[in-house]
């Protein structure tokens, strides 16, 4: 976490502990799986919704969508409609969302790493 000393000088809403706080708000925005699973799917590439939704399996189409536009409205994912009949609309990774997504990628490693040991961990929970 955030060291109290990291956050002197910066304004209240940097604070993620604040539950008024942007930063927060942010935190959460993007703090879900879906959008953590549709940063990874664009990775460096453009798709299309549907192209997405065949990679990000089990999303519904509303969830995709309500997901896209609020990382498009945080700057991490833009949208270009191109004018054919039917639309034709593709999504990309922006600078803010690329940079997010080395953050995504090391949880992913990290999952990958400990999948055995917190497998391990639920069953003898669940025992």
């Amino acid at each position: 976490m955030v060291t109290k000393q990291l956050l002197e000088g910066l304004p209240e809403d940097a604070d993620l502990r604040r539950a008024d706080s942007l930063a927060r708000e942010i935190f959460s925005d993007v703090a879900n799986k879906w959008a953590l699973l549709i940063i990874e799917a664009l990775g460096e590439r453009t798709l299309r919704f549907s192209e997405l939704r065949d990679e990000v399996e089990g999303v519904s189409h509303k969830m995709l969508t309500q997901n896209l536009r609020m990382l498009e409205r945080n700057g991490l994912v833009s949208r270009k409609v191109h004018p054919t009949v039917p639309p034709r609309v593709e999504y990309t990774l922006t600078e803010p969302g690329r940079a997010l997504r080395a953050t995504v990628d090391a949880l992913c490693g990290w999952t990958h790493r400990y999948l055995g040991q917190i497998e391990d961990a639920r069953r003898r929970f669940d025992a």
